[in-house]
């Protein structure tokens, strides 16, 4: 795939008219995100990206208005663009990060690591358009109302890609493993 002249041209974001680059952002995560859409459209099955830097135990305030505006900007074109291709329906597109964040502004000016309540969000390949799902208490430190495990999550995020969570792959020394321990498909996040 890599060395297939498709694929070489995915990764060419010069191919690109300057609007749509500006677009996206001329910044190292709206090209990142602008070659992600180009490599999606040459065939690529599977492509991640990371988005470093959200481990904010201090001036959180400074961190968040460094990084948001380049990632709202490409985030929302990416969709935007997907949408506009017809591409949206068979792409599913995943925000996530490993933690949520105290409910409280620690010492330091940030926040620390929170596993009870984080946010994702999830774009098309079969996912209910403009659904919001789950909800915190009012101070944001526990699930009150739908909440979302990771494995169901996963399983979810499986279905959508046709692949059946409950399947077990053999490990070294022949060992199986499920794919996802446990977990449902949440039917409600559907389309």
């Amino acid at each position: 795939m890599l060395s297939s002249p498709v694929a070489k041209e995915a990764f060419n974001i010069q191919l690109e008219n300057d609007a749509t680059r500006d677009r996206y952002g001329r910044n190292e995560w709206g090209e990142s995100i602008l070659m992600a859409r180009r490599l999606v459209e040459a065939g690529v099955r599977f492509v991640t990206l990371t988005y470093g830097g959200w481990d904010m135990h201090s001036n959180i305030a400074g961190g968040i208005r460094g990084q948001m505006p380049a990632f709202d900007q490409a985030y929302a074109r990416l969709i935007r663009d997907l949408d506009e291709r017809g591409l949206l329906d068979s792409t599913l597109v995943c925000t996530a990060t490993e933690f949520g964040r105290t409910p409280k502004i620690n010492g330091n000016a940030g926040r620390d690591h929170w596993p009870k309540v984080f946010s994702t969000a999830m774009a098309g390949g079969g996912i209910k358009r403009g659904a919001i799902y789950g909800l915190s208490n009012a101070t944001g430190s526990e699930p009150e109302e739908d909440a979302l495990g990771v494995e169901d999550w996963a399983t979810t995020i499986y279905h959508c890609m046709g692949i059946t969570a409950e399947k077990e792959l053999m490990a070294p020394g022949d060992r199986p493993i499920e794919i996802v321990n446990g977990g449902k498909v949440r039917k409600e996040l559907l389309a």
